[in-house]
């Protein structure tokens, strides 16, 4: 194990040192390759950059393909920070809601259960509301109203979460686009007779390639996103209707208190 840990390292330490080692030889070599100057003071033309090049090098058309692609990927961000605030167990079922709403079931005081739902809103408090507001009606009216509003609430965070999965599924078609439309330019420029500018084929073809790449590297985390929050969802919300049967298997008995 030390062994090949001492060879890595001693082969990264060659990689890193292979750069300073060619412009040591460049600089090395400098005096037998003079370089010509411009002496008539003209500022030389610059080029520019890659990404520059990449991004509006092949027409408008593909430049705002390219900010789709941006917008895919600030839309992830967006959704990564939302669901990593409410898609957790103390925003869906906080357990200060529940210990109130324990202390008041063991009082029998349906009345305090449901301000303490009241005063604490979201997703179990939602739950727990509907049963004690049809607890007068009998308990399978209540079993009835916990499930509608549990179905209800488990909709609404899939739905937020399903946003992951979309976002995944349009980035690598928004690529796909853009590898299409770069052939189509390269094969325009080579059937427009003549010899083609090898440096315009170059530029659309990099732009094929890197709009798809750009599509899978929003298009993975946005998959792997999904199944995780997804998962982690499933769990919250069969730990919440367990509590929740566990807080209301007492509504058999329990009488109204009014103050």
């Amino acid at each position: 194990m030390k062994t090949h840990l001492s060879m890595a390292l001693a082969c990264t330490a060659l990689l890193l040192s292979a750069p300073a080692l060619s412009a040591q030889d460049g600089a090395t070599a400098a005096p037998d390759n003079p370089v010509i100057e411009d002496v008539s003071g003209a500022p030389a033309a610059k080029q520019p950059s890659v990404v520059y090049q990449i991004i509006f090098g092949a027409g408008p058309l593909c430049a705002a393909l390219w900010f789709s692609l941006f917008g895919a990927f600030g839309f992830y961000l967006y959704l990564l920070v939302d669901s990593a605030i409410l898609v957790r167990a103390s925003k869906i079922m906080p357990q200060t809601l529940i210990n109130n709403v324990e202390v008041a079931m063991k009082e029998g005081d349906v009345v305090k259960a449901l301000k303490c739902c009241e005063n604490e809103p979201g997703p179990m408090a939602n739950i727990l509301s509907a049963g004690f507001s049809h607890v007068e009606e009998g308990y399978e009216v209540i079993q009835e109203a916990v499930g509608t509003a549990a179905d209800l609430e488990v909709e609404r965070i899939m739905q937020k979460l399903t946003w992951f999965s979309v976002n995944g599924n349009i980035s690598p078609m928004l690529g796909l686009l853009g590898t299409v439309m770069g052939m189509i330019m390269a094969f325009k420029s080579m059937g427009a007779g003549g010899t083609p500018d090898v440096g315009v084929l170059a530029v659309i073809i990099s732009f094929s390639l890197w709009t798809t790449a750009a599509g899978l590297c929003v298009a993975i985390p946005c998959v792997a996103t999904y199944y995780a929050f997804r998962n982690n969802a499933t769990r919250i919300v069969l730990r919440m209707e367990a509590i929740t049967m566990e807080l209301l298997k007492d509504l058999r008995n329990v009488q109204i208190v009014n103050e």
